[in-house]
């Protein structure tokens, strides 16, 4: 698999919020994020935190009440996603702590996989998910994504030329 840039990995997601106070607050007692360290050029309002071998660094809005408005949930949408250990017992802390989700199954050749979706304070969606039942495949390399605007279709790299 080509590597252009060389990235090692995944460092971290901004999220742009209209109050850091709660949006740590989510991230830490929902999700399980420990608040780090910031540099202290950072002349802004925000915070840093790490867990999952991810960081999430959360801005202030500068214009709070411009922010986007809630939506409901779509499983369609922009999202980040964490793998869990047991979908049964986020889905009853989701419910203990009154969070609103919705509940999505995938199937794949007989294998299944449950996802919770729900929002941040700011309507960021957070996906919960036993992903890794469904294995990585990677495609042969002679195949291509063509993508139109309504379709994705896997052609022959031959047929492309």
């Amino acid at each position: 698999m080509a590597n252009p840039l060389q990235l090692k990995s995944l460092n971290h997601i901004s999220i742009v919020c209209a109050s850091v106070e709660k949006s740590v607050d989510f991230y830490v007692n929902v999700l399980g994020f420990s608040p780090i360290k910031r540099p202290s050029s950072l002349d802004f309002n925000g915070a840093w935190l790490f867990n999952y071998g991810i960081g999430i660094h959360l801005l202030q809005s500068e214009d709070p009440e411009g922010m986007p408005k809630l939506v409901p949930i779509n499983p369609k949408d922009n999202h980040i996603s964490f793998q869990c250990e047991s979908i049964a017992a986020v889905e009853k802390r989701l419910q203990q702590m009154k969070i609103e989700y919705v509940k999505n199954r995938v199937e794949e050749s007989g294998i299944f996989v449950d996802q919770l979706f729900f929002h941040d304070p700011d309507g960021m969606m957070i996906e919960i998910c036993n992903c890794d039942n469904i294995p990585v495949v990677p495609l042969p390399e002679d195949k291509v994504w063509s993508c139109s605007r309504f379709n994705c279709n896997i052609q022959n790299r031959q047929q492309q030329i």
